[in-house]
């Protein structure tokens, strides 16, 4: 993964030194350079702002894990989706004996059959959908009661279901939110005992095999910019940090944990279902510094770094502490070097 990483300001402060170092400017003994009258080529000015390391990591984007589904209620499989089709709450996902098994809305599986008497988280959930539905004359609570009977019996009766008032497992799938069918498994004719379908969400994600050395870099609700493949970029946030080492397949590689990004704005996906990706992290952020561009920069005998100072029709040379590249730019400071000064550019 370290091989593959883009860096914004990689290698700028080497190439820096070497293309400096043949300027050879010397300082007085002061630190400062006599006042010359030889006017660089091109200027700018010292300003004052923010300074943003970033480093661009490969990542991928996908509709996320498939869920593999397994049919739970015995018979004959009579109608699928399309791959790729999106269903949402109180809408079949296929069906058995022209029967519909429907998605609706939880975390929770449907491990028993609700009926009246049954109390329990599962119970509000179930109860909880019905009312998004619009199904209404019971209270939302853990409770199944005569009255959320009633209510899965006018439901059952829309869905075309037989109107039993009791909900079997199998005739609910519930998952956490709409769903995307990535996959089908079973046929048409075929028994409804096994493997039907899979899944995932219907939102698009980022995955990132993030090198473990830099999990320093993201943290949750980070923001992050992912650039897709025409070179358009989209405002993502990590959503998740894996906590299991994925160890180096290749000599030169290194291990990774898994980031996912999520991603807001899906419209700005377009029609991509799966493509390679660049997210931009924050490596290094310095607030409120003085930068100039790189090439600003001269090479000095006495060693380290300095800066043509002109003033009006003279310059002067001034040492500087150079400090974090990024973006062709570089923070700077020293003696007479303040916000607005004038500095020479080679072009």
């Amino acid at each position: 993964m370290r091989g593959k990483r883009l860096w914004t300001a990689a290698g700028v402060a080497a190439v820096l030194a070497v293309g400096a170092a043949g300027v050879g400017v010397g300082l007085t003994g002061g630190g400062e350079e006599a006042a010359s009258s030889g006017l660089p080529p091109g200027t700018t000015e010292v300003k004052r702002q923010d300074l943003v390391r970033t480093e661009r990591v490969d990542g991928t984007l996908t509709y996320g894990d498939v869920t593999a589904l397994s049919g739970a209620v015995s018979g004959t499989v009579t109608w699928l989706p399309e791959v790729g089709a999106t269903v949402r709450r109180g809408k079949p996902l296929y069906k058995v004996d022209n029967d519909a098994v429907v998605v609706m809305y939880g975390l929770l599986p449907l491990w028993r059959p609700l009926s009246a008497g049954v109390s329990g988280p599962d119970a509000r959930q179930l109860e909880e959908n019905l009312a998004e539905l619009g199904y209404t004359g019971f209270t939302v609570d853990a409770d199944f009661t005569g009255a959320t009977a009633d209510a899965v019996r006018a439901w059952q009766d829309d869905a075309g279901l037989p109107e039993t008032g009791t909900v079997e497992p199998g005739r609910v799938v519930f998952a956490d939110g709409a769903v995307r069918v990535a996959e089908l498994t079973a046929t048409v004719g075929g028994q409804a005992g096994g493997p039907v379908l899979g899944y995932t969400s219907k939102k698009r994600e980022v995955s990132v095999a993030l090198d473990v050395a830099d999990q320093d870099l993201v943290e949750k609700e980070l923001p992050v910019r992912v650039t897709l493949p025409d070179g358009s970029a989209v405002d993502g946030e990590v959503d998740a940090i894996g906590t299991t080492v994925e160890a180096a397949g290749d000599a030169g590689t290194a291990d990774t944990i898994e980031v996912t990004v999520s991603i807001k704005d899906q419209k700005a996906l377009g029609s991509l279902d799966s493509a390679p990706v660049k997210v931009e992290l924050t490596a290094e952020t310095r607030e409120d510094v003085l930068v100039v561009p790189v090439e600003a920069l001269l090479a000095l005998r006495e060693g380290g770094y300095g800066l043509q100072i002109v003033e009006g029709s003279s310059t002067r040379i001034v040492a500087v502490e150079a400090g974090m590249f990024a973006a062709g730019l570089v923070e700077v400071s020293g003696a007479g070097v303040a916000e607005g000064v004038t500095v020479g550019l080679p072009s």
